[in-house]
């Protein structure tokens, strides 16, 4: 596929998920990035800190990608997979993640550009997308953008 078969346009939706932040999960995710801080892995630090429950780590919304399907992205996207690159991602935090948390994460494609391109290859193709995580109430906690490259031919 190439930048020409895109079936999706500026502000489009590219995909949608929806999980719980899980107690447990939050420890598990807090043990695989070395996080050293007990409010993430021990529910009575969390407490006595001062929170309700236990927050979650704060790159915890990649635990989104579990529930997503990114091969329908890519073709979604008419991305070509062998030269796709992570080119970035950043995060936007409006409160933190709280065990029991119940979020709904809409990803839409918010950029898409030709860059750069050498004599005799293709531009590369940059893609931003943006993915919001709202709450129960329907109240953004969460703001993620990605930034994915492809290599021109």
């Amino acid at each position: 596929m190439s930048g020409a078969d895109v079936i999706l346009g500026i502000g489009d939706v590219v995909d949608e998920v929806a999980f719980t932040v899980e107690e447990g999960k939050i420890r598990e995710f807090a043990r695989a990035t070395a996080t050293t801080d007990p409010i993430h892995t021990d529910a009575g630090a969390a407490l006595a800190a001062g929170f309700a429950a236990q927050p979650a780590t704060p790159t915890h919304v990649v635990v989104s990608g579990h529930h997503r399907d990114q091969q329908a992205m890519v073709q979604r996207l008419g991305l070509a997979l062998e030269r796709v690159l992570v080119g970035g991602v950043r995060w936007r935090y409006h409160r933190p993640l709280m065990a029991g948390d119940r979020l709904r994460g809409v990803r839409r494609l918010v950029g898409d550009e030709q860059v750069g391109g050498r004599p005799g290859r293709s531009p590369m193709r940059r893609l931003t997308l943006r993915t919001a995580f709202v709450d129960a109430d329907g109240v953004t906690a969460v703001e993620w953008w990605e930034t994915v490259m492809e290599r021109g031919r």
